[in-house]
């Protein structure tokens, strides 16, 4: 049986056995501190033009984030009223999640060993989507690729943003960490 207060997650114990001492020794650092960490990883599910027709859809994509993030989900609200789009400010959006701790370990691992794999025609993911500030953006087109979502019960495909924010100061350095990590670069 697992026990819940021994329990660390797979990369996490992986960071703090072998990643750390690797990172500090390819760049050099004087002091733990400088040392590259995960911070947090913002989950994003926009619904577009499906939720204008309809508002439950946001409440869907609420669902299917929660299920996949394991944390409970906030629907994302119109800033303004866009006429031309038909949105009215305070409308229904989409959905949003912010994972940090184990819970942001967990994922990280469940996107690089499961769902990636199970991606159609997956190649990797693009090693120029950073930030400049050490910060990683990525993209799903469907989010049905994690093992959470039953296949039979989803009403509509979402694309899904994954943003994975690190400690790092420069990209070359959070390359290194999600390498690391076994991040799947194509380039």
């Amino acid at each position: 049986m697992l026990d819940a207060a021994n329990y660390t997650p797979r990369l996490k114990a992986l960071y703090k056995d072998s990643i750390r001492a690797a990172l500090k020794e390819e760049f050099s650092y004087s002091n733990e501190m400088q040392i590259p960490k995960l911070e947090k990883i913002v989950l994003n599910i926009g619904a577009g033009a499906e939720a204008v027709k309809d508002s439950k859809k946001a409440k869907s994509a609420q669902a299917d984030l929660t299920a996949i993030a394991g944390q409970h989900a906030v629907i994302t609200k119109a800033k303004k009223s866009i006429a031309g789009f038909r949105v009215r400010e305070d409308m229904p959006m989409g959905a949003k999640v912010t994972l940090r701790g184990d819970r942001m370990y967990e994922f990280l691992d469940r996107l690089i060993t499961i769902a990636m794999p199970r991606v159609r025609d997956f190649r990797g993911v693009s090693g120029s989507s950073f930030d400049g500030r050490g910060n990683y953006a990525t993209g799903l087109k469907e989010h049905i690729v994690f093992p959470e979502i039953d296949f039979d019960k989803v009403d509509e495909v979402w694309g899904m943003d994954i943003i994975i924010v690190t400690s790092a100061d420069t990209d070359a350095e959070a390359k290194a960490l999600l390498k690391a990590f076994n991040m799947p670069f194509n380039s």
